[in-house]
């Protein structure tokens, strides 16, 4: 059910980014969007792509931030301070919750969630020879996980230094 509200949330945020004129009301719509995966992430038991997720939201969100205000735009219009203040408190109330409710949810520390994992600790030195139990199962059971979690960090890092690059004719000397 948590994840059926979830995607509805991000839903909406991606009609409103779309939909807005303002770019920097665009920009956050779009940072709640990634909040909202990054939370379907803890509910799906993938906390490790949640925490990817969050860095590349946030490295995405500061990126876009500055690429607006380069563009000399208002960040606050004239009589909507009101309504950005609150809605700043608003959006920070509904993070603080879902994180509180979400953290509730966690098991306790060293506690295995699924039988997969009983399985890694049980006997996952012996199946891949390493010494450490870590790196048994970040480079052998997980291989293809953090490959993806390298490439996404590669997409997002391309993607900033698209943003930022300066454009065009470098200076003579």
């Amino acid at each position: 059910m948590e994840l059926h509200l979830i995607l509805l949330f991000m839903i909406c945020g991606s009609i409103i980014a779309v939909e807005t004129k303002d770019l920097i009301s665009s920009v956050i719509s779009l940072s709640a969007i990634g909040l909202g995966l990054s939370l379907a992430f803890l509910i799906l038991k993938a906390p490790n792509l949640a925490i990817i997720q969050l860095v590349v939201e946030i490295l995405c969100v500061i990126i876009l931030i500055r690429a607006t205000i380069n563009k000399d735009l208002p960040l606050i219009k004239d009589g909507r301070w009101l309504f950005n203040t609150i809605s700043t408190f608003i959006f920070i109330s509904c993070f603080l919750i879902a994180a509180f409710f979400a953290l509730k949810e966690l098991p306790v520390f060293g506690e295995p969630v699924m039988r997969i994992s009983s399985e890694y600790i049980a006997s996952g030195m012996e199946k891949s020879g390493f010494a450490n139990i870590v790196t048994a199962i970040s480079l052998d059971f997980r291989n293809y996980d953090c490959l993806a979690q390298v490439a996404v960090l590669f997409a997002a890092i391309v993607g900033v230094l698209a943003i930022i690059r300066k454009t065009g004719k470098a200076h003579e000397s």
